[in-house]
C-alpha cells in the first residue's frame, strides 16, 4: 500500500495532525487542507488515492466537497471516507448517491481510520486487477 496519496480535510487541525502521522507511519504520502474549497483545488492537482473529510467544516461541507469532485471526470471516483460528529449521521440514500466508501465518528482511532483506507484500497485494486 506504499505510495499511495491520501488527501485528509478538516477544519480541526490536530485531526489532520493526529491522522497524518498514523498514516505517515504507514507508509502514506499525506497532504491535507483545513477547509473544502482548498480540499476541491488540491483534490484535483494532486489526485490522491482516496480523501478523507470531515463533514462539517465551514465554507463548504465535506459532502458539499465529495459532490464536487464527482461531478468532474478526473477526481470522479476517488473514493472518499467521511468523519462526522457522533450525533451526525450521513443519510443511506446520501452515501449510496456520492458514493462515499466510509463513515466514521469523532472520536475515531487512528487505527480505525488506518484499517478502513487500506480495505477501500484494497477492494480498489481488487476490482482495477479482475
Amino acid at each position: 500500500m506504499a505510495d499511495k496519496k491520501v488527501l485528509v480535510v478538516d477544519d480541526e487541525i490536530h485531526i489532520v495532525h493526529v491522522v497524518a502521522i498514523k498514516l505517515r507511519n504507514n507508509g502514506y504520502e499525506v497532504i491535507s487542507a483545513d477547509n473544502g474549497a482548498e480540499a476541491f483545488k488540491l483534490a484535483c492537482k494532486e489526485k490522491p488515492d482516496i480523501i478523507v473529510t470531515d463533514f462539517q467544516m465551514p465554507g463548504m461541507t465535506g459532502l458539499e466537497l465529495v459532490e464536487k469532485l464527482r461531478q468532474r471526470e478526473e477526481t470522479r471516483d476517488i473514493p472518499a471516507i467521511m468523519l462526522t460528529a457522533r450525533s451526525f449521521a450521513v443519510p443511506k440514500e446520501q452515501q449510496e448517491a456520492l458514493r462515499i466508501s466510509g463513515c466514521l465518528s469523532k472520536p475515531f482511532s487512528p487505527k480505525e481510520l488506518l484499517v478502513s483506507i487500506e480495505d477501500i484500497l484494497y477492494q480498489k485494486e481488487l476490482v482495477a486487477d479482475g
